[in-house]
């Protein structure tokens, strides 16, 4: 099947539409991360976190890496420089965000954003070799290293990541028993705080900046606009990163062991499990990477195809998940968090994704750009007349 419709690449927005799919499961399983006031894991939740959760988020920033070296080659091919007006969307992306995140802490879309502002500096590298090194320095997690060194050695600095790895989230009460109001007014200043501090102290600000490079050089040498040039390749990448994942999966179970913490704290054993779980996370990403790449290059294709519509609407999708089952899950809304149990949670899931399929194919029918989308587009651009309907698109 051609993985090209006007100037997009198909199989990119089937991998992004993966990945959102993917990561609305792992919040259904997370009841939009009230579960974690009281976790209980059984085989389903288990087996959602294991394939799904570090990954999907993961797919999404590869994806955003490459969408970034696709708005900056299709500018470079009409003579413009897109940097300034890049970094303008993104501008408007993280205000975007920061109001999600108003009604759900755990938005993606500010971070995404935001760390976004360091790719046209690393644009101006023209070395293929030196941005992967790049990538790879930050996806081998140095700064995790360190605080690993400081604990090991006798306690430091990195007490604090293990300790704030370990520690309660202070916005949970809020969440349980706040009012609408309290949990805005929460996730406005203090709750916005313990997320990026997560977000620091597990390495999830350095992989995705690593991811970005990675999807960047996958533009740069036409990784997914050549699919069937390079299968064997890929196949090789694919058994590599099979083998990866089941190292790394093994080596953090292992650590699990009554041995290991006799050597290490209880914060240094924390810490390396995070660095060995993030390296987990990405051999997993990779794995779903190739193996839709191969599922779109077979007769299977076909089965691919909605994921599209809904890749190009990921952010209006995203942003309605929210504003659907927060309501529902919190208990200033129905509140249902404790009252489902973990099959609900998957069924009702499942049924979210066929909807979310349907109303994707049904929009594009009629449209060219999610809502969200278009809205996203007309500010980069300070324009109202850029044409939402396919009619429109045709007059033009």
């Amino acid at each position: 099947m051609s993985a090209v419709r006007g100037d997009r690449l198909i199989v990119v927005d089937v991998i992004r539409g993966f990945a959102l799919m993917a990561l609305f499961l792992v919040h259904m399983m997370e009841s939009y991360e009230l579960y974690w006031a009281a976790p209980r894991e059984d085989a389903i939740i288990h087996g959602i976190f294991l394939l799904f959760m570090g990954k999907s988020f993961s797919l999404l920033a590869l994806c955003f890496g490459f969408g970034f070296f696709a708005l900056m080659r299709g500018a470079a091919a009409r003579g413009v420089d897109f940097s300034g007006r890049f970094i303008w969307r993104l501008i408007v992306l993280a205000a975007i965000g920061s109001l999600h995140a108003l009604i759900y802490r755990g938005d993606i879309i500010q971070l995404l954003a935001l760390l976004g502002l360091m790719l046209p500096l690393f644009h101006r590298v023209k070395s293929n070799q030196v941005i992967v090194a790049i990538a790879a320095a930050f996806l081998l997690q140095p700064v995790l290293w360190v605080q690993f060194a400081a604990i090991f050695l006798g306690g430091g600095p990195g007490e604090a990541a293990g300790a704030a790895l370990a520690g309660g989230d202070p916005a949970m009460p809020i969440y349980l028993h706040g009012n609408f109001g309290a949990v805005l007014r929460e996730n406005l200043v203090d709750g916005q705080i313990a997320k990026w501090a997560f977000l620091l102290h597990s390495g999830r600000i350095l992989q995705i900046a690593g991811l970005y490079l990675v999807g960047m050089v996958l533009g740069r040498i036409d990784f997914f606009g050549r699919l069937s040039a390079n299968g064997r390749a890929r196949r090789i990448a694919l058994v590599a990163a099979v083998v990866a994942a089941l190292a790394t999966h093994f080596a953090v179970a292992a650590m699990s062991h009554a041995a290991v913490p006799q050597f290490l704290s209880d914060d240094g054993y924390r810490l390396l499990s995070v660095i060995v779980g993030g390296w987990f996370d990405l051999a997993v990403t990779a794995i779903w990477v190739l193996l839709l790449c191969e599922l779109w290059l077979s007769r299977a294709a076909v089965l691919l195809i909605p994921l599209a519509s809904v890749g190009r609407a990921t952010l209006s999708l995203y942003i309605l998940q929210s504003l659907i089952f927060v309501p529902l899950f919190y208990p200033f809304g129905l509140g249902v968090y404790d009252d489902w149990d973990s099959v609900t949670r998957l069924w009702v899931g499942l049924c979210g994704i066929a909807a979310q399929l349907v109303v994707a194919r049904l929009w594009f029918a009629r449209f060219r750009y999610g809502p969200i989308e278009w809205a996203w587009r007309s500010l980069t651009y300070l324009r109202t007349d850029i044409p939402l309907r396919t009619t429109q698109s045709r007059a033009g």
